[in-house]
């Protein structure tokens, strides 16, 4: 393109792109949400082809079938959250004065495409049995599908936040304690949503058929134990401690007299997302993991994560953007 009709690079609020933006960004829960619902109901391999379903783009009977929809649906709306990244890094990449933020919508085409490449092998490689863990190849790569969806979730979220109106102008900025419970916190989730993405592909989310106890005479440990058990074992565990982290970094944001109204809105429907996290999970154990439970599990435990690193990128917008003072 001719340098006299490009578009001029600024770094001040494009009401388009920021729509765009937050739309990707909801999309990717619709595209969380299917996959959920796909492991949920063990239809990960309804196709043993990949890219194409059956060899074709809209495979027979898919529509009638419900692992085959599950599947079908979830490979789709992949294919347009692909095209929605690319089709987002393009625009930035037009339009946006800030360099990082370019960078970051590149990232986040990297990382879709990636992550694709995963879910093909999880697929393509699902033959091969890996003895010394008891699963096999393609359940592997299905745990590292999980753990990169909500490393995508979070950068997507990243992206439009940092394209909204309120992020530009800026404002007040919080206090140190805000910014260190909130890295925390998205650490911590980050591992608990690994832990699950182990127990899920291990087939362990029934490990301990019990809730709240771990046993059937009301005690808090297993009274056996292999590698299931200890992993839904560390699932529970770390759940009691992401109660306090995030009851705690609720209540930093609560107490920070800089913090804006939409940190506090964030920090109270932070609260809501974690108690019904907390019956959602009770609810797979009591309903012997009921599809829409465990997926709603899944579904609220990606908005859990979202939510909390949305507060804490909105607490370091001065440290991204550079500005932070001493």
């Amino acid at each position: 393109m001719d340098s006299s009709t490009a578009l001029p690079r600024t770094a001040a609020h494009k009401p388009g792109l920021a729509l765009f933006a937050a739309l990707g960004s909801a999309w990717v829960f619709v595209l969380v949400t299917l996959g959920a619902f796909t492991t949920s109901i063990g239809a990960g391999m309804a196709f043993p082809d990949w890219p194409l379903s059956n060899g074709s783009l809209n495979p027979h009977g898919w529509l009638d079938n419900v692992a085959m929809f599950a599947e079908h649906s979830h490979r789709l709306s992949a294919g347009v959250m692909s095209a929605v990244t690319i089709g987002l890094a393009v625009w930035l990449g037009r339009t946006e004065a800030r360099p990082w933020l370019r960078r970051l919508a590149w990232f986040a085409v990297a990382l879709v495409l990636v992550q694709a490449l995963v879910g093909g092998l999880r697929v393509l490689l699902d033959h091969l049995h890996v003895e010394t863990v008891d699963t096999s190849v393609g359940r592997l790569f299905a745990m590292l599908h999980a753990c990169l969806a909500q490393l995508f979730v979070c950068t997507l979220i990243a992206i439009a936040v940092s394209c909204t109106r309120g992020w530009i102008r800026g404002g007040p900025a919080v206090g140190a304690g805000v910014r260190r419970w909130g890295a925390a916190c998205c650490a911590l989730l980050f591992v608990q949503l690994a832990v699950a993405a182990v127990m899920r592909h291990s087939f362990a989310g029934l490990a301990i058929p019990t809730f709240p106890y771990a046993n059937d005479h009301g005690g808090w440990l297993p009274d056996a134990w292999n590698f299931r058990v200890a992993i839904h074992f560390a699932h529970r565990a770390l759940a009691a401690v992401l109660v306090v982290a995030l009851l705690g970094f609720s209540f930093q944001i609560r107490r920070d007299r800089h913090a804006s109204l939409a940190l506090r809105f964030g920090a109270s429907a932070l609260v809501s997302l974690l108690a019904l996290q907390i019956m959602l999970g009770a609810s797979i154990i009591w309903t012997q993991r009921a599809a829409s439970m465990t997926t709603g599990h899944v579904l609220v435990g990606a908005l859990t994560l979202a939510t909390t690193f949305w507060l804490t990128w909105l607490a370091h917008r001065d440290v991204v953007e550079g500005k932070a003072t001493a």
